[in-house]
């Protein structure tokens, strides 16, 4: 069996800083591999530029032009990270026999690669790559992210626990995932859709080298509500159970009022009824907001705008 063609896969969002330290990490990682007879000479780093606002593609370019084991992708416009994402691999499918998707700030323990290109010469289709620990976190962002992974579980979307985006995948797996056609993309949730053998492998996150995160609160909670609408009608059905629940209460209140009202003990409450109106406009107004929610994500599937268009590939020049 020759060696597998080994694809790097990095979405970049104004990563300037980091950048030129971590791409010298990632070729040594190759290179290393090729030594050890794990993947083929053809093996390469492909860099997606994410519509950077810095340096960032100008960075990728001088690299490409400088050695041939970086290619790189530019994006028209900023797509977001799952966008970005997505290009590089469906691009490197017909180009590798394997992918290894990885954040370009260098967190990750690159050599959780050697043991992700093993799992897959013994079988596996896809190799998630799983953070032992959360020690390098503070406390506020352990809580929220172990909060999220039991959100999304609760809400019946399947993801692997403590799995971000940093997973291998074979070409075939690559393939049933471009099958896959919906515009709002939560590939933690996605993947494990598409099936085939798969494993984990255990690594410890490090420090950001360089630079600062690209995902804050806001777009971790924006991440959690588009992953739970998009691969899961839960909280719709919770709404329909909450609804059937208030229903009943109310119907006993009837009863309630009516026989007050025949007994002649009947008061009147003016805080009792406000309370009560507050509290089922609230339920009204998050109902349909949730709603909402779901007609938004049909309304942009139904319109089936591309998920992104490719500017500039350095190697097509």
């Amino acid at each position: 069996m020759s060696q597998p063609v080994l694809y790097i896969v990095i979405p970049c969002y104004n990563e300037q800083e980091v950048l030129p330290i971590t791409c010298k990490l990632f070729k040594a990682k190759i290179e290393q591999l090729v030594s050890a007879g794990k993947i083929s000479l053809e093996s390469r780093i492909l860099f997606i530029n994410d519509g950077s606002k810095d340096g960032t593609w100008g960075i990728i370019e001088g690299l490409a032009a400088s050695d041939p084991v970086y290619r790189g992708i530019c994006l028209s416009r900023n797509r977001g990270h799952q966008n970005a994402l997505l290009c590089g691999l469906m691009e490197a499918r017909s180009l590798a026999d394997i992918t290894i998707s990885i954040d370009c700030d260098g967190q990750d323990d690159i050599d959780a690669m050697d043991a992700m290109v093993d799992a897959y010469l013994d079988g596996c289709d896809v190799v998630y790559g799983v953070r032992s620990s959360r020690e390098t976190d503070t406390g506020f962002k352990r809580f929220t992210a172990q909060s999220f992974y039991r959100l999304m579980e609760r809400m019946g979307v399947e993801t692997v626990y403590n799995h971000a985006d940093y997973r291998l995948m074979s070409s075939r797996a690559l393939d049933a995932l471009s099958e896959f056609r919906e515009v709002n993309l939560f590939l933690r949730g996605m993947v494990p859709l598409v099936g085939f053998k798969s494993t984990s492998v255990y690594y410890e996150r490090h420090e950001r080298i360089a630079g600062e995160s690209h995902y804050p609160l806001s777009k971790m909670l924006a991440l959690a509500i588009n992953g739970i609408t998009s691969l899961s009608v839960k909280p719709i059905r919770l709404i329909t159970g909450f609804g059937l629940a208030v229903s009943l209460v109310s119907f006993i209140g009837v009863i309630w009022a009516v026989v007050v009202s025949f007994t002649g003990n009947a008061v009147a409450g003016w805080a009792s009824m406000t309370s009560i109106l507050c509290f089922l406009l609230g339920v009204l107004l998050l109902s349909v907001g949730v709603i909402g929610e779901y007609i938004g994500k049909i309304y942009l599937e139904v319109k089936a705008r591309p998920r992104y268009i490719v500017s500039e590939k350095t190697w097509e020049r």
